[in-house]
């Protein structure tokens, strides 16, 4: 009975000590997606200034190859936040859509997903 009881209080532990490291993990997971959302959010508003009237198709070029420069040095911590919680992974396809698809066409992800990041219960749930 008592290699009984040791065994079930080794096995408690272990449980209660491998749900403290993942509330751990999480967390690191929300913290690179915030911090990934900085630069995203520094891309978006390059994107917002190319789309405005008056602008030249050179300028436009210009602002539009620094906005997906700008996003995509967002990757490493996107990949670093799925890397610790895989919930966090269409964060990082999005910013990475941004090599094949207008970035125009991202706005709307790119936006709800860092909205996401940066609430008071940062979870994007299966």
């Amino acid at each position: 009975m008592a290699r009984l009881a040791r065994t079930v209080g080794v096995l408690a532990t272990l449980t209660v000590t491998g749900a403290l490291l993942s509330a751990c993990g999480s967390t690191g997971a929300v913290t690179d997606a915030r911090r990934s959302c900085v630069d995203v959010k520094a891309a978006l508003a390059v994107h917002q200034r190319s789309v405005q009237p008056g602008l030249s198709s050179g300028q436009v070029a210009i602002l539009n190859a620094k906005a997906v420069s700008d996003l995509l040095k967002a990757t490493p911590f996107a990949a670093a936040a799925t890397s610790i919680d895989g919930s966090w992974n269409p964060l990082m396809t999005t910013i990475n859509e941004a090599e094949r698809v207008p970035l125009g066409n991202l706005v709307a992800s790119l936006t709800r997903l860092c909205k996401v990041a940066d609430s008071s219960t940062p979870y994007l749930g299966s």
